[in-house]
């Protein structure tokens, strides 16, 4: 279950897809420089890097039937710059089963062995059997034995269900990928080969950290959360049929997956649609169709926010000044740069460091 305090602030609701189960830039540089073949880039990896996950375990709870639990949005619109950066979800089903309601009215019923990925944390329900009222999930939560993780021991002494839930946090900026192209939720079910080994692994050991409670052990839990984000989004990406649409669809689509391989390999490269559609070997009217049927955006567009998203990231997490950062992601002017950063985000690269 989200804790409140913890959450707070990073959320935004955004229009996704629908909850499923698993079985050109102003005046940018002429100059740029390649350190391996764009076709052996890694764009999901580049991307993951770039928004900065940072993981934590915050929740073990344990649920007796009958329980119907509450947890509630965690968006709070005057959170500075909230709009810029949110949490997603993670429950882990240790034992028992019960059902999820999300907001969109959408249910699931879930058990032991599943994982449960939220990539907004909006407003959701869990219960198992006749119970009489829903619960609002923090006035249950109790301090648990690490700093930063807590825990639930809530109701009618039956059948028990065990969840162990966490978070990650990431600075991705409203208009790019990752995030918004997932459904609201994702019920990821192990399998037998070796993509779900390696799920299976992670979740076993997230699950045995937890109840140990271990001094020491949260930093060890945030990168674990961390990478099951990783393998799970990998999992479901490698699962889309051909006719989904969105950013995990892209970077299966031939034409404009390679488009994003080349982009993210030299997002400093001064490029245009003909160039990059001379790069992919097709036209600059089929580029652009395949763009907006599967991102909902223009190539160049879509080159534009990727820039700011890196440079979000170095000023934030750097002090270098603000003329180095425009040139490396591709602008000569950096009055240029300014501009087009505003435009992304409606903060000059100046009030994002500030704020950051």
């Amino acid at each position: 279950m989200p804790y409140q305090s913890i959450a707070s602030g990073v959320a935004r609701r955004i229009p996704h897809p629908p909850a499923v189960r698993c079985t050109g830039a102003d005046t940018p540089r002429t100059d740029c420089s390649a350190a391996e073949p764009a076709g052996t880039f890694d764009v999901l990896t580049e991307t993951l890097r770039a928004v900065r996950l940072t993981g934590s375990v915050f929740m073990n709870a344990r649920f007796t039937a009958p329980f119907g639990i509450i947890t509630p949005d965690h968006f709070d619109s005057g959170t500075p710059l909230s709009h810029l950066r949110h949490i997603s979800v993670f429950h882990l089903i240790a034992s028992g089963e019960c059902t999820i309601e999300i907001a969109t009215g959408e249910r699931q019923r879930v058990s032991a062995g599943d994982i449960l990925l939220m990539p907004f944390a909006a407003a959701h329900t869990f219960w198992s059997g006749n119970f009489e009222k829903l619960v609002l999930a923090p006035d249950l939560i109790q301090r648990g034995p690490l700093k930063g993780l807590f825990t639930i021991d809530h109701g009618g002494g039956g059948e028990a269900t065990r969840m162990v839930c966490g978070f990650l946090e990431s600075r991705e900026f409203l208009y790019a990928p990752v995030f918004r192209s997932l459904p609201p939720l994702l019920v990821y079910q192990t399998g037998d080969d070796r993509v779900s080994a390696a799920i299976t692994a992670t979740v076993r050991e997230i699950l045995s950290l937890t109840a140990a409670s271990i001094p020491g052990s949260e930093l060890m839990l945030g990168r674990l959360m961390e990478l099951l984000f990783v393998e799970v989004v990998r999992r479901y990406a490698s699962q889309l049929s051909t006719s989904a649409s969105g950013w995990f669809a892209a970077l299966n689509q031939p034409i404009v997956g390679r488009a994003l391989q080349v982009v993210h390999h030299d997002p400093s490269r001064r490029w245009t649609v003909d160039d990059l559609a001379r790069e992919v070997g097709t036209s600059r009217t089929v580029l652009t169709k395949r763009f907006g049927d599967l991102l909902g955006q223009a190539p160049i567009e879509y080159v534009t926010n990727w820039r700011m998203q890196l440079a979000a990231e170095r000023l934030g997490n750097s002090s270098e000044p603000i003329a180095v950062i425009a040139a490396d992601v591709g602008y000569e002017s950096e009055a240029a740069f300014n501009r087009a950063f505003k435009r992304v985000t409606g903060l000059t690269p100046g009030a994002w460091r500030a704020s950051s």
